[in-house]
């Protein structure tokens, strides 16, 4: 995290100079849809994307919320795999058909599509999840769900990890 001034700046990740978001936000939608991005992360995607997000849906029934220039990047990965591998092409279907193109307002709110809303049983309370690059949204109550579901799910003694966890530590 850098300082500039009095206000703290976002957080990047120095060994790749990329900004990284993270965090746990219980967030409202007012009554035409819209959402206000928690402050700490509007000037951070003002500087990255000129506030421009693409929203897409997520296998799990939550949004996964992408800075501009990170779907591209991730669109145009998915867009390389062949479309003639059926998991490939469903994925296909489903991300880059999903996806929508949204501006932060002055005010730090975006608008939430309703086909979007839809999908993810968005109504009121929403839970804004940081993932790295991008942000999932989840309806409050399926994320408590399927988090408290997780957790119960988890017992470390018993798991067997992939190969590229078994270095971390908890």
């Amino acid at each position: 995290m850098g300082r500039s001034g009095e206000k703290w700046v976002f957080l990047v990740n120095p060994s790749e100079g990329e900004s990284l978001f993270r965090g746990v936000n219980k967030l409202n939608l007012d009554a035409k849809g819209r959402l206000a991005v928690p402050t700490r992360y509007r000037e951070q995607l003002r500087v990255s994307c000129g506030s421009q997000l693409v929203i897409t849906v997520d296998t799990d029934h939550c949004l996964q919320i992408y800075p501009l220039p990170e779907w591209e990047k991730f669109e145009g990965k998915l867009m390389k795999l062949s479309s003639f591998n059926k998991t490939i092409r469903r994925l296909q279907r489903l991300l880059v058909g999903h996806a929508a193109e949204v501006e932060m307002d002055g005010q730090g709110r975006i608008l939430l599509p309703p086909p979007l809303r839809e999908f993810a049983g968005l109504e009121k309370y929403a839970m804004l999840i940081g993932q790295g690059k991008k942000f999932e949204l989840w309806d409050e109550a399926r994320w408590t769900e399927q988090r408290d579901g997780w957790l119960e799910n988890i017992d470390l003694e018993d798991l067997e990890l992939p190969t590229e966890l078994e270095s971390l530590s908890i």
